[in-house]
């Protein structure tokens, strides 16, 4: 049965943080269709339906659907060989009835294979990109605030290159408001009469004594003031006919088209993939430690961007950013995020006027601490402490997202840990012990529990070792489950190798079930004579 949510239930913490979540959202919206090559507003659909329509639909607490920087470069390339944006919706709309496709067929089961020193890495890597793209911002370089999460970004530069070319450009007005911003971010939660202002979010505090500043900034013509291009930038249409000419539709002619279909299969495995591991994600950072169904996320996902495409908008995703900033805005219920796509539909029906006052600089700075609590260093110190099976993966996952991207660091870190995995297998697949008698050694080989075909490499080199003329007892009597590579291996050994290298093998503890000799029930060939202690 499942249990019914009260989306009201709280309403106080969800409404700030949604505010938060809005803050953030808007400008990466704009910033991530600007740098797909498309339509400005379709970043801002795919936000507000992300928002309202998936946020309803999803079972996660604290996610947030929206553009994804992670498609960027995938939108980019697929809108230049389509030739055209509303063939592209097509392909959108394409990888949305997939995505469906998948929630049906439960393949959002793959998210729970993903480990914990993975999935923590991952976010600890995501932290330190959003500290090293939001650096510039703060200080009034903001030629890519795109929010992009790769390493190498859509104009060519790269993190680190972004670092130094803001050298060139810093604005002081920039500097001053980044500075206020933090200022209030941090002390609104350090100070006891501040803190107990919780109806207010400190995010909306530091937008509106930044904006005002920035005013007073223009109005008395001080040097400090920021121009336009370091403010948001939002399309404000005047009539209906403007508003109605951003709605594009999909172009369903070119339905027949092979590349269309080659990119609406791209999308979807792509989104899904980043989806799930959001999911993951933001399930490890809900205090109250609940779980997603992410069979019924993939459907939501689906739904999300059909609608998305049929109106214009781009294909989307859970996103780390915008579910990083929800959590730590203090978010108790999938309302924020519904919140949330609520806020920019209005905001840009309303007063798109007023939120391009809004400084980049201030944006920078809410997000510079979303990004430290991702990535503290007391996430470091806990994964080094756990020992180098939980570490290694963890840290390998970390510098793969900084210096790649997201998937690429995700899949390294899975292939270390699946290596650890083989290797763990190797070790513990049976125990190896050789007792001494009067008339020879004994030699006890007890299987594990389970003896999968991963360990046919550790037991064949083992058996191959077992020197001539030699007395073997094979243990099972734990045992639950052979592979049957293992069955034949150790079948092939008694009945070929033993007889020609006149090695004695007993078999203990094999049930019928694995058609291999049982001499468990038989007291021949017993081998334990009185043991000759040791001096």
């Amino acid at each position: 049965m499942t249990k019914k949510i009260n989306l009201f239930a709280n309403l106080k913490s969800d409404f700030a943080s949604g505010l938060v979540v809005f803050l953030v959202a808007l400008p990466l919206c704009l910033g991530i269709a600007l740098a797909s090559g498309a339509p400005l507003f379709s970043g801002i659909i795919a936000g507000v339906v992300g928002g309202i329509i998936v946020g309803y639909l999803s079972k996660s607490h604290l996610s947030v659907s929206g553009p994804a920087a992670g498609l960027t470069a995938i939108v980019l390339t697929a809108i230049t060989d389509l030739g055209a944006f509303n063939v592209f919706l097509l392909a959108g709309l394409i990888a949305g009835l997939l995505q469906l496709g998948l929630g049906f067929i439960k393949a959002g089961s793959i998210s729970n294979y993903f480990p914990t020193n993975v999935i923590e890495g991952m976010l600890a890597g995501i932290g330190v990109i959003i500290i090293l793209k939001q650096i510039p911002h703060a200080f009034g370089y903001d030629a890519d605030f795109e929010g992009d999460e790769a390493f190498v970004q859509a104009d060519g530069q790269n993190t680190f290159t972004e670092l130094f070319n803001f050298l060139d450009y810093i604005n002081l007005g920039a500097v001053v408001i980044a500075a206020i911003s933090l200022f209030i971010l941090i002390a609104w939660n350090k100070v006891d009469f501040l803190r107990k202002i919780k109806l207010v979010p400190p995010a909306l505090v530091a937008v509106i004594v930044s904006i005002l500043i920035n005013e007073f900034f223009i109005r008395t013509g001080n040097a400090l003031a920021i121009g336009k291009e370091h403010l948001v930038s939002l399309p404000v249409p005047t009539t209906f006919e403007e508003f109605k000419n951003i709605i594009i539709l999909p172009d369903f002619t070119a339905i027949t088209n092979a590349k269309v279909w080659v990119v609406g299969v791209t999308i979807a495995i792509v989104a899904s993939i980043e989806t799930l591991l959001c999911i993951e994600a933001a399930d490890r950072m809900d205090v109250q430690k609940r779980y997603t169904d992410t069979n019924v996320e993939l459907k939501a996902q689906g739904v999300g961007n059909i609608i998305s495409s049929l109106l214009g908008g781009l294909p989307m995703t859970s996103v780390v950013v915008r579910t990083s900033a929800n959590a730590a805005a203090g978010a108790k219920s999938k309302m924020s995020a519904i919140i949330h796509g609520l806020l920019l539909l209005i905001s840009v029906l309303a007063i798109p006027a007023l939120l391009n006052k809004i400084p980049l600089a201030t944006l920078a700075a809410v997000l510079l601490l979303v990004g430290y609590k991702l990535a503290k260093p007391s996430v470091f110190k806990h994964f080094w402490e756990k020992g180098k099976y939980q570490f290694v993966p963890f840290i390998a996952t970390f510098a793969a997202v900084v210096f790649t991207d997201l998937l690429k660091g995700v899949a390294l870190g899975m292939i270390i840990s699946i290596i650890f995995i083989l290797r763990g297998n190797m070790k513990h697949a049976y125990n190896f012990r050789k007792e001494e008698y009067k008339d020879g050694d004994i030699i006890h080989i007890d299987l594990a529990q389970e003896v999968s075909f991963l360990n046919k490499a550790a037991i064949k080199n083992t058996l191959a070792s077992i020197p001539d003329n030699s007395k073997v007892i094979i243990n099972a009597s734990d045992t639950v489950y052979i592979a049957h590579d293992i069955q034949d291996l150790i079948n092939e050994f008694k009945k070929i190798r033993a007889k020609e290298d006149n090695i004695k093998v007993k078999l203990v503890g094999f049930k019928k079930a694995y058609d291999l000799e049982n001499t468990a029930v038989s007291d021949k060939n017993v081998f334990f004579e009185q043991k000759v202690p040791k001096n």
